[in-house]
């Protein structure tokens, strides 16, 4: 029997499968309207590149903001121990992760067994989060990828301080529109700092512990993590595939299901 885990977010669902050799297949689509199926379009994406079918015997957990609420899989497990879990399958020495997501910011602390030890996350705002820096983008006229190279290039930051998305837009606004015009390379600067500043209040509320992983599509974005660095103080280990990793989780803890025979 295979392991398979699945994460419904509300932009994308993503799904992991295991054996005993590690990872054989993933898939990664944009969330629908329904988790179910959503989950069913990731889950067949997944066994399609596995070269498996349902029927081949499948062992599923689901997870994320949507993982209650299908019917395909055998057990529903939390985003947050699903995080500790992949990221100790990457990163044994990993004490805490931030992930950030489309929605909302988390912090974990891990166990040196990989357990969720503690965790604090912000999901009242979008900003910080994967739809804020979206909207930043379409603001400055940019694609994402785009604006992660310009921040590189910055030679100053410009002063974004509000705690509101909608009133950190209209900051942007004027930085872009005063004479002379902040530079663009400062502005995205600014952007990604006001969002990791509140990352790393998260990070204090429950006390900061090395080795620090960074999770989440966000993570992807290698300006901001830069940032993120310079106020750590130190480097964080960031997965090949940041978005997949509690879909790990969720197929680390499926595959330990099958190995304690669990069936449903």
């Amino acid at each position: 029997m295979r392991a398979l885990g699945v994460d419904i977010g509300s932009l994308t669902t993503k799904a992991v499968i295991l054996d005993g050799e590690g990872i054989i297949a993933s898939s990664v689509i944009a969330s629908g309207d329904e988790s179910e199926q959503s989950a069913g379009n990731a889950i067949d994406e997944a066994l399609k590149q596995a070269g498996l079918k349902k029927d081949d015997g499948v062992f599923i957990v689901s997870t994320g903001a949507g993982g209650k609420d299908i019917s395909l899989s055998q057990q529903s497990k939390s985003l947050t121990s699903c995080l500790a879990r992949g990221v100790h399958r990457l990163f044994p020495s990993a004490r805490m992760s931030i992930d950030m997501g489309a929605e909302s910011s988390t912090v974990i602390k891990i166990s040196e067994r990989g357990r969720l030890n503690d965790w604090v996350n912000q999901d009242k705002c979008a900003a910080g989060t994967g739809i804020f820096l979206q909207q930043m983008a379409k603001l400055m006229q940019m694609p994402l990828d785009e604006m992660a190279a310009l921040s590189l290039q910055a030679k100053g930051r410009a002063d974004i301080t509000s705690t509101c998305a909608v009133f950190a837009e209209s900051e942007v606004i004027s930085h872009v529109h005063r004479e002379p015009p902040t530079p663009k390379e400062d502005i995205v600067a600014g952007i990604y700092y006001s969002v990791v500043s509140r990352i790393i209040s998260l990070c204090k509320r429950i006390g900061i512990e090395r080795d620090v992983a960074v999770t989440g599509g966000v993570a992807m974005n290698g300006g901001l993590v830069k940032i993120l660095e310079g106020e750590l103080g130190f480097a964080v280990l960031v997965p090949e595939r940041p978005q997949l990793v509690a879909a790990l989780g969720a197929a680390v803890v499926a595959q330990e299901s099958i190995e304690k025979g669990i069936s449903g």
